[in-house]
């Protein structure tokens, strides 16, 4: 078996494995035997899959032997607890679903198998993905690789954590406000939310429709680009699937002429909003943009600044509502049986099941749906929603690209923010307008605090230019060569 084996690339792995240098089998016995070693210190899954993991890669090998090669063959995958594994528990890292096993396979799944990828485990999330620390889960916390007295940033915490730690060389995540860039701007990885819809949604555990969207955690942008071209695509089963796929192309592009990026003003950090080595990594980020080529331009975003959160924070809930409403304790699901009366059992099962930021959320988004509330309040949102929409359509047509700071701030310690929810919501401030106006953004990381703790540069493009956003985040990565530094745990 090869030595240092969690230090290749997903794309290196699976050229090993289709040479037959090394076999599927290997390359799962050996990252199946570190996330049984690390995983307790930073408790990245929920469970590992050893017996599916082997079955699958079993077959690879078998298939290989016979001729066939697959564009993941043998990488090991970490699947975020919210989307479906056929006999698999997916838990949503709540008890209400915590001996639930999906009788389907989710389409990106699916997709992945197909690849040649392998199953090593469901990692952890804050509770229904609602959360941007993972501290919100039935399971414990996850700790972030880098520090684990710090948050690893969430609701995808589990996925970040598990590839910054080199548990896993790829993981699937969900974005719905921010829950794919901000854990990997915490973890120092690359994370991106693709274009709403690009991705198929079927199998994935709703908290908010018209936000989530699927995408990629990843070690380095040209994995990501690859794994990107796996899961995308149309599907029948999901209604908001779109005709377009992402197709993979090595990316080559080394520089960014001609490339218009515009610096949005209202997410500008400075010395009255941010540390001063934030500041500093920032603006050495925009300095490496300039010299790579691009043409920098300050851009007026005050719809996104001044009313995302607050549309977001009332979508989001009103929308986990409607959709956690069937956790009712009678179709599936955790049930109180101690409960007296039919009443009774719907009301305490649901809050006996259900932790404190979920029971929040679905309260302020059944209020903003009630009789009386809904024109003043969702149907407000979704105005307000369209505005924003057009806000980022008109800057489009000036730049070809926007960057901001992924999170205003490195990776917090544990607990510091559990009995702020509005500082923790503020975590989201630059993430949550690309999930109201469908936007790909991919996050990357861009330099270390003096703290050691890892910075994330956030680009965004318009609808479907996925590829000229991943081949700008590629042309910066190399430009500043941060991909390769590890966390001491590794």
């Amino acid at each position: 078996m090869i030595a240092d084996l969690h230090l290749k690339k997903a794309r290196e792995i699976a050229e090993l494995v289709n040479s037959q240098k090394i076999t599927a089998l290997e390359v799962t016995k050996y990252f199946l035997e570190r996330a049984e070693k690390l995983n307790p210190k930073i408790n990245a899954f929920n469970c590992l899959t050893p017996e599916l993991a082997i079955e699958q890669a079993n077959l690879v090998d078998q298939r290989i032997k016979a001729g066939e090669k697959f564009i993941l063959a043998g990488v090991p995958i970490a699947v975020k607890d919210n989307m479906c594994v056929k006999t698999t528990k997916t838990t949503c890292s709540s008890k209400i679903l915590e001996n639930f096993v999906a009788p389907y396979e989710s389409t990106v799944t699916t997709k992945l198998w197909e690849a040649g990828a392998i199953c090593l485990g469901k990692t952890n999330l804050d509770e229904f993905a609602m959360g941007s620390s993972t501290e919100h889960s039935a399971f414990g916390v996850t700790r972030n690789p880098w520090d684990l007295n710090k948050v690893p940033g969430g609701s995808s915490g589990g996925s970040a954590a598990a590839v910054a730690a080199r548990l896993a060389p790829l993981a699937l995540g969900s974005d719905t406000g921010g829950s794919i860039r901000q854990p990997a701007a915490l973890c120092g990885i690359v994370g991106m939310k693709p274009t709403y819809g690009l991705v198929s949604r079927f199998g994935l555990i709703a908290f908010a429709s018209s936000l989530d969207q699927i995408g990629p955690f990843a070690t380095d942008v040209e994995d990501a680009n690859l794994f990107l071209s796996v899961i995308s695509g149309h599907d029948e089963k999901d209604s908001t699937s779109m005709k377009e796929k992402y197709d993979y192309t090595p990316i080559q592009r080394e520089n960014l002429k001609g490339v218009k990026i515009g610096l949005i003003k209202e997410l500008m950090l400075n010395s009255s909003n941010a540390s001063q080595d934030v500041v500093e990594i920032f603006q050495a980020a925009i300095d490496n943009l300039k010299k790579l080529g691009a043409e920098i331009k300050e851009v007026s975003m005050p719809l996104i600044a001044e009313h995302s959160l607050d549309v977001y924070y009332i979508i989001a809930p009103a929308e986990a509502s409607s959709n956690l409403a069937r956790y009712d304790g009678v179709r599936y699901g955790f049930r109180d049986n101690e409960a007296q009366d039919l009443m009774q059992m719907y009301s305490s099962s649901r809050a006996k099941g259900f932790g404190s930021e979920v029971v929040r959320r679905i309260m302020i988004g059944t209020y903003a749906l009630s009789s009386g509330y809904y024109d003043a309040y969702y149907k407000k949102a979704g105005q307000v929603r369209r505005l924003i929409s057009d806000e980022f359509e008109n800057v489009f047509k000036e730049v070809d690209l926007l960057v901001s700071p992924t999170s205003p701030i490195t990776a917090f310690p544990m607990g510091a923010k559990l009995d702020d929810p509005l500082s923790m919501y503020l975590c989201d401030i630059a993430t949550i307008p690309a999930n109201l106006a469908g936007v790909p953004g991919i996050s990357v990381n861009c330099g270390f605090d003096k703290n050691n703790l890892p910075f994330g540069l956030q680009f965004m493009s318009a609808q479907l230019k996925d590829k000229e956003l991943m081949e700008a985040a590629f042309a910066f990565e190399k430009q500043i060569a941060l991909s390769d530094k590890l966390p001491a745990l590794v």
